[in-house]
């Protein structure tokens, strides 16, 4: 029980480094202003662990692969370290057992961030659009939220792609679960 509570607290913390990690990934790609608060609260709570990793990785076609690597090794020792607490240590391909699932939460993670973008984002367009935050989530989001306005405009002045873009996405948490199952059925 002090076993899956100690996991519970861990993943918990992994989980929302993580989650920063991939906000900056994010908004550098999308080439978000970080000169806002949150932008700072980003880059100053990532700071210690994507520096160093710079020196390490490269950007890879204008991408922070330092951040997302991070993001991803985080998560590779919180499965390892699960591991260890269940005294699985031993197992025969724990290792890439390991970075496979890890890539596969980055991935979840990713997803349920862009979502709770999109969620925030459309509430407070409709609460307040003058807000900083909204505007910065809604730049976040344009990339994905694009390609679905050029096929569906808006009905009535109402923009439904945020509702189109989070079934898809909640298709691609389907999906990742679904593989996540196949995976490591076999694996295991």
């Amino acid at each position: 029980m002090l076993t899956d509570l100690t996991l519970l607290v861990l993943n918990a913390v992994a989980s929302f480094i993580t989650t920063l990690l991939l906000a900056r990934f994010y908004m550098q790609w999308a080439r978000v202003s970080f000169r806002n608060q949150l932008g700072h609260f980003v880059i100053q709570t990532t700071d210690w662990a994507v520096l160093p990793a710079r020196r390490i990785v490269p950007a890879v076609f204008g991408l922070d692969m330092a951040t997302f690597t991070v993001a991803w090794l985080i998560q590779v020792l919180l499965i390892l370290l699960g591991a260890l607490m269940h005294g699985m240590i031993g197992a025969d391909g724990l290792i890439v057992l390991a970075l496979l699932r890890g890539l596969i939460e980055v991935a979840r993670l990713s997803v349920w961030f862009l979502i709770i973008a999109l969620l925030i984002s459309s509430v407070l367009s409709w609460v307040a659009p003058g807000n900083p935050l909204g505007g910065m989530l809604g730049a976040l989001t344009r990339p994905f939220l694009h390609p679905i306005q050029r096929v569906m405009p808006p009905i009535a002045n109402v923009d439904l792609s945020p509702l189109v873009l989070i079934l898809l996405l909640q298709i691609v948490l389907y999906l990742i679960d679904a593989a996540s199952r196949q995976l490591f059925g076999l694996l295991l």
